[in-house]
Formats: C-alpha cells, structure tokens, sequence
C-alpha cells in the first residue's frame, strides 16, 4: 500500500499535511486505518503500528527528539538510555520531559530530531561528561561536523560545563568503551597513546607510558578459538618486543574502574617510559 511505504520511509510517523504533500489522498488514509496498517493518534497525526514510541511522543506535543532521546536515531554512540525523554518544543510545557529550546541548524527532513549539531550542543550541556563525549565522538568521527562549529554554539560563562565535556572529545575512537577507558586513563593521570600501530602486532588500542598495551572489549565481543589463537600470538608478540599487556572487559571499564586504574597502576609502577 502506497500510504504505508512511504510512511516506511519516513520515520514511521507524519502528520496529515505532510502525508498530503506526498500525494496521499484522505481516502487512502480511511482505507490504511481501516484496514488495521495505520494507527490514528489524534486528529492529524499519524504513525504505523510499530512506529518508535518516541517519535509519537515528541508529535503529540508538537515537539521534535534531541540529545540522548535523539542520538540513537542519528546512528550516534550512547552509553544510557534517558529515563526522561529530551524533546525540543519552543515555548510549550515539557510535560514533565527533559526540553532544549535552543536550535541553531536545519531540523531532520523527515523524521522528528533536531540537526546533528544541535543533538550535539544539547548533550554537552545536559549529560554527565563522559556520556556527553560518548555521543559527541562517534559524530565527529563520522565526519558529521568538526570540533570548532560545536565550539561556536557553547559561547558564555553558562556552557563552561559542556566546553569541558567536548574537550574530553578526539574523535578517534572505534567504539563508545574505547571513549570511557580513554577518558579513564587520562584522568588518573596516565600518558596515554590511542590506536597505536606496533610492528608486527599491528593496531592495538591504548599504549600507556610508551610500554603498556591495554585493550578493551566490546559489549558485543564474542571470542571463538580463531580468535582466541590470535590474541595469543599478539600477545607472545608483544612480550617478546618488551611490551607489557592487559586485556579489560566492557564490565570492567563500566562497572568496575577502581579496579582497572589499580591494575594499571601495578604495571606501571616502578617503569615510566614515554
């Protein structure tokens, strides 16, 4: 069904007159409802069964998504799912959510989510820093905006906040983990190297104090024997060039950081060379 398709492709959610500007008529909306494929929410507002209950929720109020609430929309890192949904509706009551007013870019052409820059921009200013940098760091790295067009938009003495936030920012991270256990290292005071290149070991992701290689795991990682067998010959590798090693789990670098800063600590003590 045509009525259906496009909405597919649209965020899963419209209001009538944009349904409209797609040629749409309002009996082909009659037959969508009517047939069970296409849920009415309120008079001129629309969405397909299994349509994000989010983007319901921020049209109902006339509002669009941002920060944490829009970041997985945009394909962006989150460490936390919000536990109040963050919308962006200009002079309305937040019923009770979380609402950034502020807007400086183009809205997204179809779906209800502020720009990038500004998802960006709200989340500095409103998440705890490293879930901030977590967000901000996966855009960065895909090339979405630079460093200095977020700098712009945090101007005055109220954004001190998220202008240290973005500082924790280097956008070279291969993962969100990678961006905690940098973060980790660095403010326990450790010199820290990120996706350094060693011979005949190839990419590692953290080299400290010139000697140690640390690596971090994924939520997602899986071992198997071929994988294992590889990490035992990079690790002989390393070994027999003079490097040290130490392997955390994304539960240590979440959960349990006491821990991984103390381990490290051990390693290093005694040895710094950079």
């Amino acid at each position: 069904m045509h009525v259906l398709n496009q909405l597919r492709h649209s965020g899963s959610v419209a209001r009538t007159r944009d349904l409209i500007g797609w040629g749409i008529t309002p009996s082909q909306l009659r037959t969508a409802v009517d047939s069970g494929g296409l849920l009415r929410i309120r008079k001129g507002l629309y969405a397909l069964p299994d349509a994000p209950s989010e983007f319901i929720a921020a049209l109902k109020m006339n509002a669009l998504l941002t920060c944490a609430s829009a970041a997985k929309h945009h394909g962006l890192w989150l460490l936390t799912p919000p536990p109040k949904l963050h919308i962006s509706g200009i002079g309305r009551n937040s019923g009770g959510n979380v609402n950034h007013q502020f807007r400086t870019v183009k809205t997204h052409p179809s779906l209800p989510l502020l720009g990038v820059v500004d998802t960006l921009v709200h989340a500095l200013q409103c998440l705890p820093p490293i879930d901030a940098a977590v967000v901000v760091e996966s855009s960065l790295r895909r090339g979405d905006t630079v460093k200095s067009f977020i700098e712009q938009r945090l101007q005055g003495n109220r954004n001190g906040k998220a202008r240290a936030s973005l500082s924790l920012v280097t956008g070279c991270a291969e993962s969100a983990i990678e961006v905690v256990a940098r973060i980790l290292f660095r403010q326990a005071g450790f010199h820290v190297e990120t996706q350094v290149r060693i011979d005949g070991v190839g990419r590692v992701d953290f080299l400290l104090e010139g000697f140690l290689v640390v690596e971090v795991d994924g939520d997602e990682f899986h071992s198997d024997r071929k994988a294992r067998n590889r990490d035992r010959r990079r690790n002989n590798e390393l070994t027999a060039r003079g490097y040290s090693y130490l392997r955390f789990s994304y539960e240590d670098i979440m959960f349990n950081r006491d821990y991984v800063v103390s381990r490290v600590g051990t390693v290093l003590s005694g040895r710094v060379i950079r």
